[in-house]
Formats: C-alpha cells, structure tokens, sequence
C-alpha cells in the first residue's frame, strides 16, 4: 500500500479552442455605365396621302339633293343651289371631285443613337474606388460594392 507521500501526481493540461468571426473589409467593386454615342443614317421611303380637288360644273335641274357618292377612287360631294324661277327648283351646280392619291418620297436623316456599356473597377483594400478614367462613369447609376470577407 502507498501513502499519501507516494502518490504519485500527474498533471493534465487542457486546451480549448474558441471560435469567433469579425468581418474585414475586401477590395471595394465599382460597377458604372458608360454611354457612348454613334451617328446612323436611315433612309427609308416615307408614304403620305394627299388630296387633289376639281370643281366640275354641272348645271342641271335636280327634283332633291344627290347623295355623295364614290366612283372608284373619286369621292363626290354634290353642291346645290337654290334658283328662284317662277317655282322653285334645285339646280346642281356643281360637284366637287376629291382624289386621293399615293405619293411616295425618299427621306434621309442622321440620327443619334446611344450605347452603354459597363466599367467596372476593383480596388484593394484601403485604397478610394476610382476609376481610370472618371470622364467615363455616368454618376447617376454607380454602384459601390464592398466585399466581405468572414
């Protein structure tokens, strides 16, 4: 049997590990858009319709008024006039012929057209997000992103 002097005493050493997270700030990502310009020529045919008018004189007794009427591609609108005799009678005095007719024409106009593109930049971290060239970046719709590390 052993005594309390002969005991023998080990010491045991334990080691815990302790886990956190803190977030560090990355490089810093600018996305913009950048809008280029470019002249274009169109040229296409350009249809309109214009209206001739001829006044045909008739001069003939009518019993009422004639009802406009369309031969072909001609609208007609009588014309009447009262004419004092010993009666009264309608004389059409004349109708107005209306034609339509196509014209075709050739247009040419230069227009502006417009393009985006994006620019993106990355900087390290620490360091302004600037692009190269800020002349470029349209500063309605930039971007900052910031990446995150954890």
């Amino acid at each position: 049997m052993r005594t309390d002097a002969d005991d023998l005493v080990v010491p045991l050493h334990v080691e815990e590990l302790s886990v956190t997270r803190r977030r560090v700030v990355g490089q810093t990502v600018r996305i913009s858009t950048a809008t280029h310009e470019r002249e274009q020529l169109v040229d296409e045919e350009l249809t309109h319709h214009l209206v001739e008018i001829e006044r045909v004189a008739v001069g003939r007794v009518v019993d009422s008024v004639p009802p406009v009427r369309e031969e072909g591609d001609v609208t007609i609108v009588p014309i009447v006039q009262e004419v004092v005799f010993i009666e009264r009678r309608l004389v059409l005095k004349e109708e107005v012929h209306m034609r339509r007719v196509r014209v075709t024409t050739r247009h040419t106009e230069t227009v502006t057209l417009r393009e985006q593109e994006a620019v993106i930049t990355r900087n390290a971290p620490g360091q302004p997000a600037i692009a190269d060239d800020p002349q470029s970046l349209d500063d309605k719709s930039t971007t900052l992103l910031q990446e995150q590390q954890t």
